[in-house]
């Protein structure tokens, strides 16, 4: 990191300081000729990130925002090709890029740790943002908003666009449609009132003319908010972007300003209705949710606060008002919402499944619950487990797959966006959480419900219910505007519709000019670098298994307790998902789960259990099923946290019908919105179950036949109770039992002798005896759980289930590994190449589809999948050319290197310590050695044209395997049934 940053002198500094708790040096800057805001973290994190953000206010919802974000993607001036940032997928070694549309800005990230790569990638999104093809390329807009759609003059008229087609299959979650009515009811005469996304409905109004407008007014270096951060040279970026864009513009007034919304004189109640099928259910079905406006997200103590009460109120496990509206019998699922990234913050109270008539009982029990809080006091343990929940995060600052500076860089924005000097409020939180912890006592949470829950008239009631059909209307009613339209067209017209709809799909089919590709600065290929390294110490201790894997970790401790799930019978399997979402959920016998979760909060990072299935290379039907009691811990609390690990484990309170009743109904409630809001993953997981006894096991485990149990016991509980208590005791007893588990510590400040001795210590009294008569597993499993699993994929193989939405995602799956195929390491290329070339050109761009992808796996399987897709049929027919397009594939030399490039990127991602640790244990207990990876890696290197040939035959094992599932429209899925063995609803079968 640079000690000193010298700053060019194009730019003024109107603030520099330091920030310990990122370890990083932090400027404000201004240019000064184009007036363009910089806000610079650096630091020594190699995973550098850049982003340009526009304030982006839509005064209507055709989804003008978010089109553009897609098209300005689509060719630029320095880079003219169709679509760059596809061709940055393919040849990049990226570990971020995307664009998002928020309802009042639009943010370009990227991010690498290549230097060369990240400059690339700033020189490519800065053009596409500032110098677009947009002016010049009409069939930009067309292909990604909208555009009429006429095969032929007596062929229905039809609309299509990537971003309509996305907007489809967004209204189509229920939960979605909620977020937006919310929005709605509380913003009605300001930019949060409409949708920023664009409404299918509204989005063809948008014109050609009113899109470029949109660009000229809102895309100026005036208008914008650029982010650097990480080990990077920042004077050179900094007079990269000065001499190449920001120098050209001179500043100027651009009306982007957020109106604030007048507060109401009295909460405002609201009626709207969301889609079902005819086979769900009306009754017990509607949402209710109490919304509130609070504050500006420029307050950084109240922004924090917020996040701390709403987590006390209605996130936590035993979260208080959740509490009390489940036991009120109001409902069966009951969630928070705080969105702190406006202008004006606003936290809903919801209840899911409940009744119409219930909305005044339910503002009664919100009222009563939240005056006995600020009268009598919030109980104080509950604060500061929520404060502490929180502030580990903060500290912990590890996002996952997400590099730790794009999070930051976004976190900045929450308040930057609205007031340009404050950059860094939200991102400097430790004398916020001091704050907090201070007034924890003094009643300051208290005066929150009070000024903001309480006595708060800018607030709504939102009475949100469901209507049969209303889909079929939707699309009736667009049907009849179209043939309406159409008629009052002259033949001349027609023709003209009919010529463009070709000249669209002409000009879509055609590649970009191979001097406008070699534009696309790529990388050499490192042929030296080498996998990531496993980290795993291996011994027994006191008998018991111990993997430890010492890797830099914070001083935080990463615990797994991982125990083998492999003796429990078939007709047991989806308790043991049960018993995932109960444990940790449910009184103990020490405390109530209220008091369990304050604890949990105060001493760890928090702890959870998971299901989880292990793949051995080369056979998906030879798999090591686990449940793992999983914590992180900073290193001097793992005492308290292993006694807290085994007090979840052991002493939970089983029997308590009534609050297992409570869990069941949110478990059904949440595995709903988690299909309908992820049907592209419901359709590859319950095709990959036909093929893969492991993927069969996950099914009854965690996926659309566990669901069908959950649902099962939800409606029968009541007469059921008893049994799902001793199935429950069972269950636990097979697992958590000597013998069965494998202790995993992952951190680099532990000492492991000391810290295994006590969980053994722990351990030892608490777990069952192994049940000698148990026949051995076979593979991972017993003999009769591996029968019972071949007869469930008997007969299986196409199946379709149908939803209230409007769109589409279309999987199917194969079994290469029984075709006689090896994996080989180029399957990674050719992941990159269907992905973002052979599947994007002919189902996005073409199809109109939002997204589509696919995957091969070592352990023989593959799937095909589209997102959001307006088709069905002709994804499938795509599917089935992928062969003849692999088999005949041609390529020269620099797009083979792309594609190498590009496959490197996705299996070299930075992993955060838990994640080095979680990877070096799935390669422990499935025996891939690190020699297997280096071959891998050597044979994607080396790839070369006749090596994708030579995986046709896998491609044809996957896509002619004839297993297919579909998740969609009811009425698409009816037009193609003859397609299907077994048709059904999603869910309320």
């Amino acid at each position: 990191m640079n000690q000193t940053i010298k700053i060019p002198e194009a730019y003024s500094i109107l603030e520099k300081t330091y920030i310990e708790e990122l370890k990083s040096e932090a400027l404000l800057l201004k240019h000064k000729k184009s007036g363009a805001r910089i806000a610079v973290l650096s630091n020594e994190d190699i995973n550098k990130v850049f982003h340009v953000a526009f304030r982006t206010p839509p005064k209507d919802s055709t989804g003008v925002a978010h089109i553009l974000e897609h098209s300005v993607l689509c060719g630029s001036e320095e880079f003219p090709v169709k679509d760059p940032f596809v061709e940055l997928v393919k040849g990049s070694l990226n570990t971020f890029l995307n664009a998002m549309t928020y309802s009042d800005k639009t943010v370009y990230p990227v991010a690498s740790c290549n230097d060369t790569d990240f400059q690339n990638l700033m020189h490519v999104y800065l053009d596409a943002v500032f110098r677009p093809n947009i002016y010049q390329s009409k069939e930009i807009f067309l292909q990604e908003g909208w555009h009429y759609e006429l095969e032929s003059k007596d062929a229905p008229l039809k609309y299509n666009g990537v971003v309509y087609n996305e907007m489809k299959g967004a209204f189509s979650s229920p939960e979605q449609v909620l977020y937006r009515k919310i929005s709605q009811t509380l913003y009605p005469d300001t930019t949060y009132g409409v949708e920023s996304g664009g409404d299918p409905a509204n989005i063809p109004d948008l014109s050609y003319e009113e899109f470029l407008d949109f660009h000229r007014r809102y895309y100026h270096p005036s208008n914008a908010w650029i982010y650097l951060y990480g080990n990077m040279d920042v004077e050179e970026k900094l007079q990269f972007m000065d001499k190449h864009y920001l120098n050209h513009y001179d500043s100027i007034t651009v009306d982007s300003s957020i109106q604030m919304q007048a507060p109401f004189e009295k909460m405002r109640e609201v009626h709207s209705t969301f889609a079902v099928t005819d086979d769900n259910e009306l009754k017990e079905n509607t949402y209710l949710s109490y919304n509130v406006v609070i504050g500006t997200s420029l307050d950084r103590e109240l922004y924090l606060a917020m996040q701390v009460l709403e987590y006390v109120l209605m996130s936590s496990p035993g979260a208080v008002l959740k509490k009390a509206l489940l036991e009120s019998g109001i409902g069966k699922d009951v969630f928070g919402e705080l969105d702190n990234g406006v202008l004006q913050p606003y936290m809903s109270i919801i209840v899911k499944n409940a009744e119409a008539g219930q909305k005044e009982d339910f503002l009664k029990i919100i009222r009563e619950t939240l005056t006995r809080l600020a009268d009598e006091g919030i109980n104080r343990k509950s604060l500061m487990a929520a404060i502490n929940y929180y502030e580990f995060k903060y500290r912990e600052g590890d996002f996952g797959r997400y590099p730790a500076g794009l999070m930051y860089g976004l976190q900045m924005m929450d308040s930057w966006l609205y007031d340009e000097t404050k950059p860094f409020i939200h991102i400097q939180a430790s004398d916020t959480f001091e704050m907090l912890k201070e007034n924890v006592d003094k009643g300051y949470f208290e005066q929150l419900i009070r000024t903001w829950l309480l006595n708060n008239n800018h607030s709504s009631l939102l009475i949100l219910t469901p209507e049969k059909g209303l889909t079929e209307k939707t699309e009736a009613e667009t049907e009849k505007k179209l043939a309406e339209y159409k008629a009052g067209l002259s033949g001349e017209t027609l023709e003209d519709m009919v010529h463009q709809t070709k000249a669209l799909k002409r000009y879509q089919e055609e590649p970009s000019a191979p001097e406008d590709l070699e534009k696309i600065p790529i990388l050499e290929i490192e042929y030296r670098a080498k996998p990531q390294p496993f980290y795993n110490q291996y011994e027994e201790i006191q008998g018991y298994p111990v993997l430890y894997h010492d890797v830099e970790s914070r001083g935080i401790a990463y615990v797994k307790w991982v125990f083998d799930t492999g003796l429990v019978p078939f007709d047991k399997i989806p308790y043991i998902g049960l018993l995932s979402s109960v444990l940790g959920n449910i009184d103990t016998e020490r405390r109530n789960y209220t008091e369990l979760s304050d604890e949990i909060n105060i001493h760890t990072g928090g702890i959870r259990l998971n299901t989880n299935i292990y793949t051995e290379q080369g056979s998906a039907n030879i798999f090591y099923p686990k449940l793992e009691v999983v914590m992180k811990v900073l290193v001097p609390k793992l005492s308290d946290g292993v006694r807290l690990m085994a007090e979840v484990m052991s002493e939970s309170r089983l029997s308590d019908t009534k609050r297992l009743k409570e869990i069941i109904g949110q478990l059904k409630s949440r595995l709903e919105m988690m299909m309908i809001g992820n049907g592209h993953t419901v359709a590859v997981n319950r095709a990959t179950s036909c093929i893969s006894l492991a993927g069969m096991y996950r099914e009854y485990e965690e996926g659309l036949a566990y669901y069908r149990f959950i649902e099962k016991l939800n409606k029968d509980f009541d007469t059921q109770k008893e049994q799902i208590v001793k199935e429950l005791k069972e269950t636990a007893k097979l697992i958590f039992s000597k013998g069965n588990v494998l202790l995993d510590v992952t951190g680099s400040e532990v000492s492991l002798n000391s810290v295994v001795g006590e969980m053994i210590s722990v351990l030892e009294p608490v777990l069952a005896e192994s049940d000698e008569t148990i026949s051995g597993c076979e593979d991972g499993i017993l003999p009769e759980v591996r029968y019972a699993l071949e007869r469930s994929a008997e007969g299986v193989g196409t199946e379709a289930y149908t939803t209230a939405g409007m769109v589409q995602y279309d999987a199917c799956a194969g079994d290469f590994s029984r075709a006689g195929y090896a994996y080989h390491g180029a399957l990674n290329v050719l992941k990159v190449m269907m992905n973002y070339d052979y599947l994007w050109i002919r189902l996005r761009v073409q199809g109109g589809a939002y997204g589509c992808m696919c995957g091969f796996s070592p352990n023989g399987t593959g799937y095909f999948t589209s997102y959001r897709d307006p088709n069905l049929k002709e994804t499938y027919e795509v599917y089935e050319g992928a062969v003849d397009y692999v088999k005949n594939y041609e390529a020269d030399e620099r797009t083979m290197r792309k594609f190498i490039i590009g496959a490197v990127s996705g299996i070299d991602v930075p992993l955060g310590a838990s994640d080095k640790g979680a990877r070096s244990l799935s390669a422990w207990l499935t025996h891939t050695s690190y020699e297997k990876l280096e071959k891998n890696r050597t044979e994607l290197l080396h790839a070369d044209v006749e090596t994708i040939r030579s995986l046709a035959g896998i491609v044809d094992a996957v896509v002619h395997s004839n297993i297919r599932c579909v998740v969609g429209s009811a009425s698409k899925i009816q037009e193609n049934k003859e397609m299907f063995q077994k048709v059904e609803p999603l869910t309320g079968a």
